[in-house]
């Protein structure tokens, strides 16, 4: 996908705040940050949204939330307390049309979300 934002990230065609990144996602900081920490978790394959998503996903996904924990330690936001969100389409919000998730922490967060 030569025109996804994400992909270009992944394939280190575009920079970006890398803190992690392994065989299966990509782990960067968010340039529109909503709080202190924000971390985008972005896996290689490009898949469209978690609305998009198939049963041979099902790993992945999993993965990706266990990724997000590892995201949480690393920023030392594990303890006080992170959100993770994952926004599928355009009325959630979902901007970029590449499966993603966010982990948020660094402050209180409110509830609802938006």
């Amino acid at each position: 996908m030569a025109e996804c934002v994400f992909c270009r990230i992944v394939s280190r065609e575009v920079p970006a705040d890398i803190i992690l990144q392994d065989e299966r996602c990509v782990a960067f900081r968010d340039v529109r940050k909503q709080a202190p920490v924000h971390v985008l978790i972005v896996p290689r394959e490009h898949v469209v949204s978690l609305a998009e998503a198939e049963e041979e996903h099902r790993d992945l996904l999993g993965y990706l939330l266990l990724i997000a924990r590892k995201v949480a330690e690393a920023e030392r936001i594990a303890d006080s307390g992170f959100r993770v969100v994952i926004n599928s389409n355009a009325d959630a919000g979902q901007t970029v049309d590449h499966l993603h998730v966010h982990v948020l922490g660094g402050r209180p967060m409110q509830w609802p979300p938006g």
